[in-house]
This record gives structure tokens, C-alpha cells and sequence, in this order.
């Protein structure tokens, strides 16, 4: 069964840092990213990596939020710091079992985890 759980979200203050982790399992997956929801708003991808560890980012937290990833443990990360209140929102981890030409992975996706950030 391919699953993926997100871990890591809670609560922290605006300056702060937060880093997410997300296990799959199952399968081996090719790119892998997070997206974010807030309420009221369309799911919005936040950072994308592809195995051989090329990235792509939202303009918004390039330069605050970093992505990696771990092929041996099948993980990856979001490292996020200088949250911003308008960071808040539903983190979810997705993943592709093939590589696209295009870095927006959906095949499978994780629960979330509610990542907020006081003002």
C-alpha cells in the first residue's frame, strides 16, 4: 500500500521556523513536493524535488524555505524559516511514481498537518 504521512506542523510565532517530514512507503517515488492550503484558498504548490535532487519553488518562500530529501529513507523535507503569519495553512506532501516534465507532483498524496504562525 503507498502511503505518505506528513509530520512536524504545529503552532510557532512569526520569525520562527518549523521543519516538516514526510515518510513514504510502498513504493519508490520519482518527484516529490509540498503544497499548502489556506483557508478560503486554492491548494498552491510550495516546493517540488525531483530524485536526482533538482528543485522548484514558490516565489513566495524562495529564499526562506528550503526542500530536500533523503532516497535512502524514502523522506522528504521542508525547512522552513522567517515564517510569516500568511505562511499558515495545511501542509500536504505529494509524490510521483514517474518523473513528468513538469514538477507538480499529484499521484499520491499525504493527510496534511496545519502549520500556523502567530502574528
Amino acid at each position: 500500500q503507498v502511503q505518505l504521512v506528513e509530520s512536524g506542523g504545529g503552532l510557532v510565532q512569526a520569525g520562527g521556523s518549523l521543519r516538516l517530514s514526510c515518510a513514504a512507503s510502498g513504493s519508490i517515488f520519482s518527484t516529490m513536493g509540498w503544497y499548502r492550503q489556506a483557508p478560503g484558498k486554492q491548494r498552491e504548490l510550495v516546493a517540488a524535488i525531483t530524485r536526482g535532487g533538482f528543485t522548484n519553488y514558490a516565489p513566495s518562500v524562495k529564499g526562506r524555505f528550503t526542500i530536500s530529501r533523503d532516497n535512502a529513507k524514502n523522506t522528504v523535507y521542508l525547512q522552513m524559516n522567517s515564517l510569516k503569519p500568511e505562511d499558515t495553512a495545511v501542509y500536504y506532501c505529494a509524490g510521483d511514481l514517474n518523473a513528468r516534465a513538469t514538477m507538480f507532483p499529484d499521484d499520491y498524496w499525504g493527510p496534511g498537518t496545519q502549520v500556523t504562525v502567530s502574528a
